[in-house]
């Protein structure tokens, strides 16, 4: 037989299926695959969920408004609060719970510390808590705070407030809050005053601040960026 009489061969078996592409036939994104995606992406979010809620718990940022607290602070200025340093539970509260026992009063623990003499706090204003307020702590829980001759006086000593612009006055205005004389500062409340003493809505007006309104401790200056700085907290000689 003549060479050119021989048919040609079919192809083999195995020649079409290295030829077959199952996953053009399904396209290239399977079911399973956008489960994969879409199960990672939520995860995702969970995750910067649960961080953004920690941080958000721990630290807050705030922006001041006004001038209650030059030369130490500026309206403007933008701070991160501190707010795990003054945490505490009341450790009374599930006795509370108990028959009869509904009436006992509050027994706060602080694991870190309580607010010091000197601290700069934010919290919220007692007479509209909707409003976030920024200022010193100047009288603790059984202080007596006393205005004599333009200064403030502790259990009967001197304050150095160094803080505060030259030749600056603290005065109480007639029927303020502080207008009584020699101010006993009661159990679970404090003192507290602007660095302005002149342009200040704080405890001599108001009266004093249960703690329980406290935020947290006024903690770095991170705008404008030039002023960025770790906030001091004064200490003063008498405490020492």
């Amino acid at each position: 037989m003549d060479q050119s009489d021989i048919p040609p061969s079919a192809s083999s078996p195995s020649d079409n299926y290295w030829d077959h592409d199952p996953e053009s036939e399904r396209g290239s994104s399977s079911p399973g695959s956008v489960r994969g995606v879409v199960k990672e992406l939520l995860e995702t979010a969970i995750f910067i969920l649960l961080v953004f809620f920690i941080v958000r718990g721990i630290v807050q940022n705030f922006k001041i408004e006004g001038s209650s607290m030059e030369p130490s602070l500026h309206s403007g200025q933008y701070i991160l609060v501190n707010k795990i340093v003054y945490f505490h539970f009341d450790i009374n509260a599930p006795l509370r719970l108990l028959p009869g026992q509904e009436d006992l009063s509050p027994r706060p623990v602080y694991p870190f510390q309580q607010p010091q003499r000197g601290d700069v706090i934010v919290f919220e204003y007692p007479r509209d808590v909707s409003k976030d307020y920024i200022k010193r702590v100047i009288g603790l829980p059984g202080d007596t705070v006393e205005f004599r001759d333009g200064s403030v006086y502790i259990n009967g000593f001197l304050l150095d407030e160094s803080y505060l612009t030259s030749n600056e006055i603290t005065y109480c205005n007639a029927g303020s809050a502080c207008d009584s004389g020699k101010i006993v500062v009661p159990k679970g409340k404090i003192f507290v005053m602007g660095d302005n003493r002149l342009n200040s809505s704080d405890s001599r007006e108001w009266d004093t601040l249960p703690m329980d309104r406290i935020i947290g401790q006024a903690w770095v200056l991170y705008y404008p960026v030039q002023d960025w700085g770790v906030i001091p907290h004064h200490s003063y000689a008498a405490d020492q």
